[in-house]
């Protein structure tokens, strides 16, 4: 009963907003406590009818979620003196710390490379930029470094993708579900959401998705974060009275 309220809502809101893309989520905020192991955050979407799609021309959805933005080394290990050593870097400036790609169908069914690549739909399209010596790019898809950045960040959890993430539950109404991992980072997160039409991208909406850590969780991390000295003397102090502790309940006389 709850979704069909919601769908209704959503259908309501569209023409009297006149807007062509009306989004929700479930939850805007997610909140991070000592025993949090992830949340999964649904997406609902209607699309205001245009004319642009037809029985021949389906509308096609792709939903990115972006994290906060970081940067990142990526190293390739080489056999040196029988030894692996790390022997070459790449560093990844302004990298997603989170991404999820979700779409109802392969992107590339949707629409030419290049406008998909133009609009950074599908999870090979997305821009990761590389500092190169002297110069700032990004690179082929099959660039080793890039390859290995999304092989490590996959095996986090960190980035994800689902060509099958996207379900239409009404011709003009999308349902998806965003994961969101136990280690997420905080900060905010953008949903950017673009239907596609004829080989086009006809549609764009975004909304944003809070991650926060809350009680205990969030006095340590602003602690640390904003007197980061005091934050260490006060560690250091705790390590060596537990270990004073330890040494006294566990001496031998």
């Amino acid at each position: 009963m709850r979704l069909v309220a919601l769908i209704a809502l959503l259908l309501a809101a569209g023409p009297a907003r006149a807007e062509e893309l009306v989004l929700s989520l479930s939850k805007p905020r997610v909140t991070i406590t000592s025993s949090f192991a992830g949340e999964p955050i649904a997406l609902f979407g209607v699309i205001e009818r245009d004319g642009m799609a037809s029985p021949d021309h389906p509308y096609d959805v792709v939903v990115t979620v972006r994290g906060p933005k970081a940067r990142f080394v990526t190293w390739r290990k080489q056999r040196v003196l029988g030894l692996w050593m790390n022997t070459e870097s790449r560093t990844f400036l302004a990298a997603p710390s989170y991404l999820a790609v979700l779409s109802n169908r392969e992107p590339a069914l949707m629409a030419p490379p290049d406008v998909l690549r133009q609009e950074q739909a599908g999870f090979a399209n997305n821009h990761l930029l590389q500092r190169l010596a002297t110069d700032y790019a990004d690179v082929v898809q099959d660039d080793p470094f890039r390859q290995a950045f999304l092989r490590v960040k996959q095996a986090q959890g960190l980035y994800y993708e689902r060509p099958t993430g996207v379900e239409f539950i009404a011709p003009r109404v999308f349902r998806s579900t965003i994961p969101i991992p136990g280690t997420a980072p905080v900060g905010t997160y953008d949903v950017v959401v673009k239907i596609f039409a004829g080989g086009e991208m006809v549609k764009q909406g975004t909304t944003t998705l809070e991650v926060a850590k809350v009680d205990f969780e969030q006095t340590v991390a602003t602690a640390a974060r904003d007197h980061a000295w005091l934050y260490g003397l006060v560690t250091a102090l705790g390590a060596l009275a537990v270990g004073f502790v330890a040494n006294v309940a566990f001496r031998r006389d």
